[in-house]
């Protein structure tokens, strides 16, 4: 899972998304810092029909994380690689928990 692949999704969240002033207010933080975490790949933003950048809820809690790091006076670039990594950590683990499970319930004995 790459970058652009997890975080540029809509996830389930409905269209439209927040316009990038908005989403800014909602972060607490300027447009600049989303076009920071958008020039480090974090997040891809959406585009509207006017092509206007608009972003998802989705896309504004992995900006919030890589905002914390920000905060505690990691560079932004340094961040939203963490966050990056970070989401990948996650999926790989769930994939393992799921192939666990699969493991487990196929071979019963073995798991005992």
């Amino acid at each position: 899972m790459t970058a652009d692949d997890s975080f540029g999704r809509l996830d389930d969240d409905d269209y439209p998304a927040y316009t990038m002033g908005r989403a800014a207010d909602i972060l607490g933080t300027t447009p600049g810092f989303l076009r920071a975490v958008g020039e480090a790949r974090l997040i891809t933003p959406l585009r509207s029909p006017g092509g206007h950048r608009r972003y998802s809820r989705y896309q504004l809690r992995v900006a919030a994380r890589a905002r914390e790091l920000v905060d505690r006076g990691t560079p932004v670039e340094a961040a939203c690689r963490i966050v990056i990594l970070e989401d990948q950590l996650e999926e790989a683990q769930r994939i393992n928990a799921e192939h666990r499970r699969a493991a487990a319930s196929a071979n019963p004995t073995a798991a005992a």
